[in-house]
């Protein structure tokens, strides 16, 4: 069955300005994805979108583990295909395992695996569930994260990733951006 968007993405032959899509096919390396295509519906979203989701995918100190972590499992959470596509790569190549990614798709089991996920990698998937289902934390979620993240920065960038993500998620599920045939181009 064909994946039908609820928007058309521009069309190759179509896109512009060319400056936009320059700077966005700069980040990706050459690239330019499904979801690009589709925010490029609007150059002015494009623009701030590749700016501020570049800062947050290269410019962070947050281990990359433990973002990649968190994004998948925002995907994991909201159903969001497209994003776990892309980003089970990622985390995969920052270090984690088939197995806890396999682990991730029944999220409260993940939450307890002591013997898969680490305590900072639980905190993780706590404080990614909290946010994204309740939206706010509970102290006892919070506190965890700040013992578990090595600086009072990690912990605000680690907040700042679900919450992008939960933005991204949200974007690729209610436009239903289709993905790649091969999540890496």
């Amino acid at each position: 069955m064909a994946h039908t968007t609820r928007i058309p993405q521009v069309p190759d032959a179509q896109l512009g300005p060319l400056d936009v899509v320059d700077a966005i096919r700069k980040r990706r390396g050459g690239k330019l994805l499904n979801l690009d295509r589709m925010l490029l519906n609007s150059p002015a979203f494009a623009v701030g979108w590749n700016g501020f989701l570049g800062a947050v995918r290269n410019a962070l100190s947050l281990d990359a583990k433990l973002r990649e972590l968190a994004i998948c499992a925002v995907a994991v959470l909201n159903r969001a295909d497209y994003e776990l596509l892309q980003h089970a790569p990622e985390w995969l190549a920052a270090g984690g395992t088939p197995a806890q990614l396999e682990r991730l798709h029944d999220y409260d089991a993940a939450l307890q695996d002591a013997a898969l996920f680490s305590e900072a990698e639980r905190a993780v998937l706590q404080l990614t569930l909290e946010m994204t289902r309740n939206v706010q934390l509970s102290n006892a979620c919070f506190g965890r994260a700040q013992q578990a993240l090595a600086s009072t920065q990690a912990l605000v960038e680690l907040v700042g990733v679900v919450a992008a993500y939960n933005m991204v998620s949200r974007f690729l599920e209610a436009l239903q951006v289709a993905p790649e045939s091969d999540p890496q181009t």
